[in-house]
């Protein structure tokens, strides 16, 4: 066939001018179609005030919680007494170690002297004897001179004692090169680049006092309420009228490996290899080499040993509550389809009862099993085990009613029963779609199970949960979302090469 030229082309839209035409849609399709995302897209930041939530956000506080992520803070606390003096505490599991002095802390010491008043002690009347051919009275004493001298020394009252004591009265603690704070009685100075605010202390009226104007790093939510000041990858601070908590940043993570209560805390890795293969025994009960890879367990900080075992138990969660709604859906999906079971009813009546276990969202049933059975792993088992039974058995039907029929017809055809027709003529076409769906499932499980965890179906959610829960504990948020990731990498490669292996033998 020739191709038509220009001429004849022109003739064909004269004599039929109606077919060649474009219509108003096919002309303006990709005009319109652009406008109304437009329109959409407008609509939705109007909607959902997109605008004036990213004006109004504090993006320096959002910096901080993505810098908790991969990054330990130190946490001294000043606690300031009525006199001025500094005392420094801090948390029982802070990263420091025993015996902190920090070089980023400088103090100042001075003697003061303190009075303590003693309670006074009345002392007891000194006995009298009776004057002889005296008149008793109950009015009067018998002797006056004795009676002056007990009252004159029921009213001496003992002096109060006074004591002469070196405290801290001043610091300074520096955050980075362009941020610090000054501590000094009943003022705290903030600097921070080239500003610096000023905050006045009053532990009798219990308030904080900005002086002067309030920059937008410095947060006082209450008049006279505690300040929180931030000092962006640097750290923060909390000050209320009688203490001043320090949170300086460093990045890392720091005791990841042995906490502060290990004797191989503070050592190199050089120094802990030469104490676990020639150094002498520290714990008589073990050798070096088990208390370190015990102290790794059970580290106080960072909770190893738990958190595997939770990331385990979220694995075998997802494993137990796919294959057994893989066990369920099969048999019912024979039922629920239209070519195999010639029963409409029943049909109907399968199908509705998938499309009521999948229509409640897994979370959903992991709170109704969490309070039917109790937190655990069993609630969140059951919960994959009645969304995905549903799921899969929908799923598993549909692929039963678009077999080629030609294949069960031959096996029909040589007299086969029942049985062997679905064993030989149906299940070759559907098991490596059933494996590759059931593989599919538990991949995306392993990451579900984690969310039901959360709410109390056990697992690693639960304990991600409790972490982000606090806080402050941030680089563990960071650390158990990066074994998630690993484990569902590593199952999603592996339901790839067996889906891939099972898809590629179907088509040979």
């Amino acid at each position: 066939m020739s191709m038509m030229n220009a001429a004849e082309l022109n003739r064909l839209a004269e004599r039929y001018p109606q077919v060649l035409e474009r219509s108003l849609w096919q002309r303006y399709r990709i005009p319109f179609s652009i406008c109304t995302l437009a329109l959409y897209f407008l609509f939705c930041w109007w909607f959902f005030a997109i605008g004036k939530t990213m004006s109004e956000a504090n993006w320096g506080i959002a910096g901080n919680y993505l810098a908790d992520w991969v990054s330990y803070e130190i946490r001294p606390e000043f606690d300031i007494d009525r006199d001025g003096a500094l005392t420094i505490s801090y948390p029982r599991f802070d990263p420091i170690g025993p015996n902190p002095n920090p070089d980023w802390i400088e103090t100042k010491r001075e003697t003061i002297t303190r009075s303590e008043p003693q309670t006074p002690v009345a002392a007891a009347p000194a006995p009298t004897a009776p004057t002889p051919n005296s008149t008793f009275s109950f009015m009067a004493s018998p002797n006056p001179q004795a009676s002056t001298a007990t009252s004159g020394t029921e009213t001496n009252v003992a002096a109060a004692q006074v004591t002469s004591e070196e405290v801290i009265t001043e610091a300074q603690v520096a955050l980075s090169g362009t941020a610090r704070i000054d501590i000094a009685g009943d003022r705290v100075t903030l600097v921070r680049g080239e500003e610096t605010v000023t905050l006045l202390l009053d532990p009798a009226k219990d308030t904080v006092t900005v002086e002067g104007a309030r920059p937008d790093w410095v947060e006082q939510r209450l008049e006279g309420g505690r300040v929180i000041a931030y000092f962006g990858s640097a750290g923060w601070i909390d000050v209320s009228s009688d203490r001043v908590r320090v949170r300086k940043r460093f990045f890392g993570w720091e005791s990841f490996v042995f906490d502060t209560n290990s004797p191989f805390f503070g050592l190199s890795s050089g120094e802990v290899w030469q104490t676990i293969t020639s150094g002498e025994r520290i714990d008589p009960k073990m050798s070096n080499l088990a208390l370190a890879w015990n102290n790794i367990l059970y580290n106080a900080s960072w909770q190893h040993l738990d958190v595997w075992t939770k990331l385990l138990q979220t694995i075998v969660m997802a494993f137990m509550g796919t294959l057994l709604a893989m066990l369920v859906a099969f048999p019912l999906s024979f039922v629920a389809a239209r070519n195999i079971t010639r029963n409409r009813p029943v049909n109907q009546l399968t199908k509705r009862f998938f499309d009521f276990v999948r229509s409640v969202d897994m979370l959903i049933w992991a709170l109704f099993f969490t309070r039917a059975f109790g937190p655990g792993p069993l609630a969140g088992i059951s919960a994959i085990f009645v969304t995905d039974s549903g799921t899969l058995g929908k799923l598993y039907a549909e692929a039963l009613e678009n077999i080629d029929d030609k294949q069960r017809e031959g096996v029909k055809s040589v007299g086969a029963p029942s049985a062997a027709v679905q064993r030989f003529g149906v299940l070759p076409q559907v098991m490596p779609v059933f494996a590759s769906q059931a593989l599919y499932f538990w991949e995306s499980n392993t990451r579900s199970a984690t969310i039901i965890g959360a709410v109390g179906a056990g697992g690693i959610g639960l304990k991600l949960w409790e972490a982000m829960r606090t806080n402050s504990d941030w680089e563990n948020v960071a650390y158990m979302v990066l074994l998630i990731l690993i484990v569902v990498f590593l199952f999603d490669g592996i339901s790839n090469s067996l889906r891939s292996r099972l898809m590629g033998k179907s088509r040979h």
